[in-house]
């Protein structure tokens, strides 16, 4: 065993010292590297970035130049996704960017073989009037190629791109650097579980007085994909840098947002945000009329929010700046989300409720850690009521009064009031959004079955519902829900609420299904939750690296009667049992019970928390690994 033990350290110090002795420049790729067949800390990995180094260099004018340099190892055809760049930039300005040194290395008959990028290779693609990209793929990538690149980028705002250390692939060595003059002053942000060496010094050699600083990682794991992530980007390992202030010698010193409050009123002040706030005229003669005979405050709010969101459709874009402003928006009925929320918002002041707009980093944004004008994508409603916050979104069909498209929950945003003003608003819901099913079948003694089923979905619940049934017609959801489900047999089919946003909606039917049951020498093997049964469990990784995001607290609730056919009685039945976290973070309970030709079961799965830290992920894999297997125990019916 001792051995064994050496063994294992002596293999891990040789692969560092391979990693280690890399040579980190363009073209001094070795035989030994194209040799390798896997990596030699992540045997799974189907490629990996063998260097990568970075240079952001801005001189005393601030004009900016960026060059980027890569190495990259292909092991398995998995990997050969990496052989297809790009490289996103303003439109027009294709001068802007180069892309040299692309090369692709395999070993041939002992020898290196260099294969330079082909002219049919490299394309550009208009993504959008404001960014292009330019793009390419290396040629003849085969399993165990090395691919090489370089890009430069000049010219462009005072402005450093984030750096990410950690990839989905693992990287064996990572460097930023940065030149910066002593006039303009950057604060530096971290965030990741790896943190990077640095070393920085002042430096004359420009013909100014610059900062240097060097950033750099070694064997970085790749970041592994798992179930119920908010956003990967969260956890990466990277260094974000913000604009802090430009002193420029016998000039005024320019300071710039460092804290939360002070980038919120930077926002508010902003030409397309504050002012929007404050035009009426579009929009009053309609209110009036809309709120004729309204007095309850809850009556205002729900007539003006539904106004909205029936009026003025969502162009689909992000932002916290109007795009059209609100009154183009209100005329053309058509903005992005700011446009929309920023009109609400006005709207709910003019009829006298004290509402403020909200500003939010949606979940593909990231959470934002650090105070940056660029850390907000989005803006919301909110509305101060004595009972409490009210969150108002009207650029979703299926939002309602506090319940916000799924992209808004992430964390907390910051309520912005009319003197600039701000606090921290949450945003994650506490209240249990409910699944309830009602089951009720029987059993022929051919096993076949045929039933009644009913099931009703509130807040959260219900928007995902309403939202995934808008997407086809309900003869077309009718016959994808029976292939889905064993090619069962559904009529009567019905829903209730389906436009009354306010309320749960429901959906009931019956069935009959020949193949839900198996049928084996006389018995009759049944899962009592038949089509309503999930099999999959999430969480069977031994260690969870990120928090476990549900997005919003559920609970699913089923009542089952069924009735057993004559001339067979029950000859298995699982038991009852009930499992309950610690700190009430969510509840188990498998009731079951027979009496005569009925057999009753009572089922809750019940999560109290939107998000689940990874302390607690041992816990929850447990109760899941419990939930599945009682869930999936079959009764055995056998024949008298």
């Amino acid at each position: 065993m001792k051995f064994r033990s050496l063994a294992i350290v002596l293999f891990l110090c040789v692969s560092f010292s391979k990693i280690n002795a890399q040579n980190f420049s363009l073209g001094k790729v070795t035989i030994a590297e194209l040799e390798e067949k896997m990596h030699p800390l992540d045997s799974a990995a189907p490629a990996a970035i063998l260097f990568t180094k970075g240079l952001v260099k801005i001189d005393n004018k601030g004009y900016t130049e960026r060059i980027t340099q890569t190495r990259i190892k292909i092991y398995k055809k998995e990997g050969y996704q990496w052989s297809n760049m790009q490289f996103r930039f303003p439109s027009g300005k294709l001068s802007a960017i180069s892309i040299t040194d692309v090369y692709t290395y395999n070993l041939v008959d002992g020898k290196i073989v260099k294969s330079k990028l082909k002219a049919e290779g490299e394309f550009l693609d208009k993504i959008t009037k404001d960014i292009w990209a330019k793009k390419f793929a290396f040629p003849d990538v085969k399993e165990g190629s090395i691919l090489e690149f370089q890009v430069k980028i000049i010219g462009g705002s005072l402005n450093i791109p984030d750096w990410d250390f950690q990839k989905s692939i693992p990287v064996n060595f990572s460097e930023f650097k940065t030149i910066i003059p002593d006039v303009f002053s950057f604060k530096k942000n971290m965030k990741g579980f790896f943190t990077p060496k640095s070393n920085s010094k002042m430096a004359n050699s420009y013909g100014y007085v610059a900062m240097e600083s060097i950033y750099s990682l070694q064997n970085v794991p790749a970041m592994r994909e798992e179930d119920f992530v908010n956003n990967m980007d969260n956890y990466r390992a990277s260094i974000s840098h913000e604009l802090e202030a430009i002193a420029f010698p016998g000039q005024l010193y320019k300071s710039f947002s460092t804290n939360w409050p002070s980038v919120a009123k930077t926002i508010y002040e902003f030409e397309d945000f504050g002012p929007e706030l404050r035009k009426t005229g579009y929009f009053e003669d309609d209110l009036k009329l809309l709120l004729a005979n309204k007095i309850k405050p809850e009556d205002k709010i729900a007539t003006i929010f539904d106004y909205v969101k029936s009026n003025i459709q969502w162009n689909k874009h992000l932002g916290y700046g109007c795009e059209n402003g609100v009154r183009k928006a209100y005329k053309e009925k058509s903005g992005n989300c700011a446009d929309i929320n920023l009109m609400l918002t006005a709207m709910l002041r003019h009829a006298d409720l004290d509402a403020n707009p909200i500003l939010v980093s949606t979940r593909s944004n990231g959470i934002s850690f650090f105070p940056s004008v660029g850390g907000f994508n989005y803006v919301i409603a909110g509305v101060e009521t004595p009972q409490g916050m009210v969150l108002l979104d009207a650029t979703e069909d299926y939002s309602a009064v506090n319940i916000l498209p799924l992209r808004d929950l992430n964390w907390v945003g910051r309520s912005i009031r009319k003197d600039g003003a701000s606090k921290i608003v949450d945003l994650m819901p506490k209240k249990n959004s409910t699944d309830i099913v009602t089951l009720s079948f029987e059993v022929s003694e051919s096993g076949s079955i045929e039933g009644k089923a009913r099931r009703q979905y509130s807040d959260y619940n219900a928007f995902n519902f309403r939202d995934k049934i808008s997407k086809d017609d309900e003869g077309a959801y009718i016959e994808k829900f029976e292939n889905e489900n064993r090619n069962i047999e559904l009529s009567e089919y019905k829903r209730v609420n389906e436009k009354e946003l306010a309320l749960p909606i429901s959906e009931s039917f019956s069935f009959k299904g020949s193949d839900l049951t198996e049928v084996i020498g006389g018995k009759i093997y049944l899962n009592p939750m038949l089509f309503f049964l999930s099999e999959k469990n999430p969480f069977k990784q031994d260690k969870r690296e990120y928090p476990v995001d549900f997005g919003f607290p559920f609970s699913q609730r089923y009542t089952i009667t069924i009735k057993v056919p004559e001339k067979f009685v029950i000859e298995n039945l699982p038991q009852s049992t009930a499992v309950v976290m610690l700190d009430n973070l969510g509840v188990f309970k498998f009731d079951i019970a027979a009496s005569d030709d009925r057999i009753q079961l009572s089922i809750i799965h019940q999560i109290n928390e939107a998000i689940v830290p990874i302390g607690k992920y041992e816990m929850l894999k447990e109760y899941y690994k419990t939930m599945i297997a009682k869930e999936t125990e079959k009764i055995v019916l056998k024949r008298i």
